[in-house]
């Protein structure tokens, strides 16, 4: 089992930033994959920015140049940094980790942090 707890979330101006934060305990070392999701009101949850264990990256189109992820394997804490918010950056955004054994796959969320942006 993980559990995840985001923070970091908040209100904030267009063109100004927030980092979020998400600390995972319980069985760290299986997380191969963890990432932030996010999911406005009345939409979808999508994809904002992955990062593997080994450090690699991956970023909706929409992020690309304003978020930067990133990842403490000591701390088991992964972090998003976003610059440059933009209101269509409003919605609560979730921690995601992936464990991946030999025969399963296991998913796991955290509560989710509301970040509002303000135009």
């Amino acid at each position: 089992q993980v559990q995840l707890v985001e923070s970091g979330g908040g209100l904030v101006q267009a063109g100004g930033s927030l980092r979020l934060s998400c600390a995972a305990s319980g069985s760290t070392f299986s997380i191969n994959t963890m990432g932030w999701y996010r999911q406005a009101p009345g939409k979808e949850r999508d994809l904002v920015a992955t990062v593997t264990s080994r450090g690699t990256t991956n970023y909706a189109d929409s992020v690309k140049g304003r978020f930067t992820i990133s990842r403490d394997n000591a701390k088991n804490t992964v972090y998003l940094q976003m610059n440059s918010l933009k209101s269509e950056d409003t919605a609560v955004y979730y921690c995601n980790a992936l464990i991946v054994g030999p025969t399963y796959q296991r998913v796991y969320w955290g509560q989710g942090t509301q970040v509002t942006v303000s135009s």
